[in-house]
């Protein structure tokens, strides 16, 4: 029940403004012109102030820089391999498949552990 009158009072105010801008704009057009221009150029002033006080010296964390440099040099690398021209032939020659797959380095190594030692797993 107190929604409903809260709804409509809120309702009879939006009405009443709407019909105080239209007066105003038939009735004195300049000088509301001026107004919403200056209120405007007001506004956008104190988000200017805000933005280059307050946010503007937010430094990104050290974690954001680097996920940036990883996406530039993803980027460079990936670029570079899209940008060779292809063979024009349908089947590509088997020496130029080996050397492609060479060309990657494995991120993987071997460890080498104690071979001699092999454990006896049926005593287990």
């Amino acid at each position: 029940m107190v929604r409903n009158k809260f709804s409509a009072f809120v309702y009879v105010i939006i009405g009443l403004a709407v019909i105080g801008v239209i007066a105003q704009l038939f009735t004195n057009t300049a000088s509301f012109l001026t107004n919403i221009i200056m209120m405007l150029g007001f506004g956008v002033a104190v988000f200017a102030v805000i933005y280059f006080v307050f946010l503007k010296k937010r430094t990104a964390s050290h974690d954001t820089k680097k996920y940036k440099q990883a996406v530039k040099q993803s980027k460079s690398k990936y670029t570079n391999q899209n940008n060779k021209p292809r063979p024009t032939s349908k089947r590509p020659q088997p020496l130029q498949m080996k050397k492609k797959l060479n060309k990657r380095a494995s991120h993987l190594r071997v460890i080498d552990g104690n071979k001699s030692k092999r454990k006896n797993r049926a005593t287990f």
